[in-house]
């Protein structure tokens, strides 16, 4: 049993799929131990869980907590790294390990992103490229691509790095909530970055919503622009934002909710340092003609 790291997955209303993956994740060379945050299925997952998987914590919200469940479970880990899983996700043998040996050796390393192939082809996924080729600048001893912005069920954490920026935003919820994580890990001197061999298989749940989670990430996105970037930088993300989505309804709905959060967001904006923003605006190109973030669904 891996004791650098423990793998937290949240799920909700997808049993089936939570319980495959487990079953993959339990069986593991370098398994590890896992708790899993169930955001009030009414499918019966969390019962199935405890039955077919004793071994593993369960934790039972009495609502949907969306992203706020993985900070859930970090409470309860005791190892010095975590590994988020998502319900349609699978670490492959060995990269648990190997992502937790990267962290051992750089200790100004706050995380390690591997890389994702979705199934059934194991073709990579269109994030991959950027990930892989991302020009965003760090410090020689980072051991791969330095990074802006990371996808959780893709992840290792470093659980002090992440509990010191607070975890994921309570205002966010889900969709993209890895972006303003992400920066203030930066902003507070840590580097993120990305392993070619660190290998995760992704299986897409066809159970989603994909116009709300669309509408989601057009809003928590606007929202991080604006807690974070300079005015300018902001406005311009902005813009490119609303141009790249689809002038419908889901869209203008999405504006519609990060209108109405500009109160709290002006309350609690803090921008980044200078260094940070330059490393954000390298991005903005790859960004803006990106296949993997289009706003559509």
């Amino acid at each position: 049993m891996n004791q650098r790291v423990t793998v937290v997955m949240m799920t909700h209303n997808r049993r089936d799929e939570a319980l495959r993956t487990l079953e993959a994740m339990t069986s593991l060379p370098d398994a590890a131990p896992i708790i899993v945050a169930d955001n009030a299925s009414t499918d019966g997952t969390a019962d199935a869980i405890a039955e077919r998987h004793p071994g593993v914590e369960l934790l039972r919200c009495d609502r949907n907590l969306g992203a706020l469940a993985r900070n859930l479970a970090v409470q309860h880990v005791r190892t010095p790294y975590v590994s988020f899983c998502d319900d349609d996700t699978r670490w492959q043998p060995g990269s648990l390990h190997r992502a937790a040996g990267l962290l051992d050796a750089h200790p100004g390393l706050a995380s390690v992103t591997g890389r994702c192939l979705v199934e059934p082809d194991l073709t990579e996924d269109p994030i991959t490229p950027e990930l892989r080729h991302s020009p965003v600048r760090g410090p020689d001893w980072l051991p791969g691509p330095a990074l802006l912005g990371v996808m959780a069920g893709l992840t290792t954490f470093r659980v002090a790095a992440f509990r010191e920026v607070g975890g994921f935003s309570p205002r966010m919820w889900l969709g993209g909530e890895e972006e303003l994580l992400a920066i203030d890990l930066a902003a507070r001197g840590w580097w993120m970055c990305w392993a070619e061999d660190v290998v995760i298989h992704h299986a897409p749940s066809r159970q989603r919503d994909p116009r709300r989670r669309r509408q989601l990430g057009i809003r928590n996105t606007l929202w991080t622009q604006w807690l974070r970037r300079p005015l300018r930088s902001a406005a311009r993300r902005t813009a490119a934002v609303l141009r790249s989505a689809p002038a419908d309804r889901a869209t203008l709905a999405a504006v519609a909710e990060a209108l109405r959060g500009l109160p709290w967001v002006l309350r609690e904006r803090r921008v980044v340092p200078a260094a940070v923003e330059q490393g954000l605006r390298s991005l903005e190109h790859t960004q803006n003609t990106s296949r993997a973030r289009r706003y559509v669904g």
